[in-house]
């Protein structure tokens, strides 16, 4: 059975690169801050909707009232397939299909390494 993996808000679904200092795009990580383990590379397989923007109408009205609107996402810069550099301390392990992969807020990515699209 295939499983699918929804992601809330601003959260980001990161394979992490085990013992690098050096990812394939050819970023190091300096020896002190990767052995304190404070931050980590890796790369992004998914991604959430983004970061929910408020709907004026239920400001106006009453927020039971039934005429909501469609929920609004301010997006994510972290698109699938990034490399990016990420805070260690505030991610969350999980294990999916005995795959170990950590969500992450999308605050916590300090880089991200995108390859160029040419023509």
């Amino acid at each position: 059975m295939k499983k699918e993996i929804i992601l809330v808000g601003d959260k980001v679904l990161i394979k992490p690169q085990q013992d690098s200092d050096k990812t394939d795009s050819g970023l190091y990580l300096p020896q002190g801050v990767q052995g304190k383990e404070q931050v980590q590379i890796g790369r992004v397989v998914r991604t959430g909707p983004g970061y929910p923007v408020p709907d004026s109408s239920i400001i106006d009205s009453e927020p039971w009232a039934q005429n909501r609107k469609q929920e609004r996402y301010f997006p994510l810069q972290a698109k699938e397939g990034d490399y990016c550099i990420f805070l260690r301390k505030q991610a969350v392990e999980v294990k999916i299909e005995k795959d170990k992969y950590l969500v992450v807020p999308h605050s916590a990515i300090l880089v991200l390494v995108r390859q160029a699209l040419t023509f």
